[in-house]
């Protein structure tokens, strides 16, 4: 087993891929090594479960392996335990676990219609989590879009009544286009589905619960999986979908979202940029999304990661304030955007 780091030094995380049967070869752009083949919808970048649903990771627990850096070659779970505080800041843990869950999902079909359970829901329900996330939109083909929330006029109980009698319900879903550099905030509660053709980094609280409303059986020749329209619509919240955010067209850098469970911003560097990466006491978790550059830090303990884009990097908070992201010198203006994840309350 490596030797224990004397104190947190950032590190790079081992992705695991899942085949799904909406994935396609699109995370082979972000220098996944895919498997010769197979449709690959997920790449987990970031997990810590002690189980997952059968449908999607096999059931089994799951925390993710140290690839490069402090703690190579050990778990997430181990970097939690070892660190405390020194890593995750002021935000606990979540009974030992890290406590967030990201992704890449590459959807070359369009996802089921789901939903997860709305606050009151899980209150009244022991079994059932929250589950808020963001997608971040890092590839799109042209015309794919993403659904969330209910159109105007549209109830659940709507929703639920065409379901039942085998009806497409997205056309009773707000469509939005996929576009680069979009963030999409997904409240849990929220009915939503990613639009074929688009390749998202998802960020979100770790919870399985997902209850399925529409899976395109008959669109794809699926053989379709289970629903749970009762329970759905239960959940699904009314009102206007979801709002989008973005950088403006002349920021390099700027925040995303601010919400409980974390935090994105995102930062656009030109060639040989320094980007101090001191985020106000917490954790973070940096994808690069797109480009090359090097995670550096100073000290008695100096280090340096080669990422490239694809790669996931958490940076410990309590060695953030010495850590500096350097963008490739050589890197064409606008091709470098890395994704920063605070970890708990801004």
């Amino acid at each position: 087993m490596p030797t224990r780091s004397p104190q947190p030094l950032p590190f790079v995380l081992e992705p695991r891929l899942f085949e799904k049967v909406w994935g396609g070869r699109r995370l082979a752009t972000l220098g996944k090594d895919l498997p010769d083949i197979g449709d690959i919808g997920e790449s987990w970048e970031l997990a810590d479960l002690d189980s997952t649903s059968a449908s999607g990771a096999g059931g089994g627990a799951v925390s993710s392996i140290i690839a490069r850096g402090a703690l190579e070659g050990r778990t997430i779970r181990d970097a939690v335990a070892l660190w405390g505080a020194d890593l995750l800041g002021p935000t606990p843990s979540l009974d030992g676990r890290f406590p967030l869950l990201v992704k890449y999902l590459d959807a070359r079909e369009d996802l089921s219609v789901q939903v997860h359970p709305s606050p009151a829901y899980a209150a009244a329900h022991a079994e059932a989590h929250v589950k808020t996330e963001c997608w971040y939109v890092v590839q799109a083909d042209e015309g794919s879009r993403i659904l969330k929330g209910l159109a105007p006029g549209v109830t659940p109980e709507g929703v639920r009544a065409a379901a039942l009698n085998g009806d497409d319900v997205s056309g009773m879903l707000h469509s939005a286009p996929s576009a680069v550099g979009d963030l999409h905030t997904l409240p849990t509660g929220t009915i939503h589905a990613l639009g074929a053709g688009t390749l998202v980094a998802e960020v979100q609280t770790p919870s399985d619960t997902t209850f399925r409303v529409y899976d395109w059986a008959r669109e794809y020749g699926r053989s379709g999986r289970e629903l749970h329209l009762e329970q759905a619509v239960q959940c699904i919240l009314e009102g206007p979908p979801p709002a989008t955010s973005r950088l403006g067209r002349s920021d390099d850098a700027g925040r995303l979202c601010a919400l409980d469970a974390f935090s994105i911003d995102e930062a656009r560097p030109h060639g040989g940029d320094e980007l101090p990466l001191s985020f106000d006491g917490r954790c973070q978790i940096l994808m690069l999304v797109s480009g090359v550059g090097e995670v550096v830090v100073e000290g008695d303990d100096a280090a340096s990661l080669p990422v490239h884009a694809g790669h996931t990097v958490v940076v410990p908070a309590a060695c953030a304030d010495r850590v500096t992201f350097v963008c490739d010198p050589a890197a064409p203006l606008g091709q470098t955007r890395l994704l920063r994840v605070g970890v708990g309350t801004a």
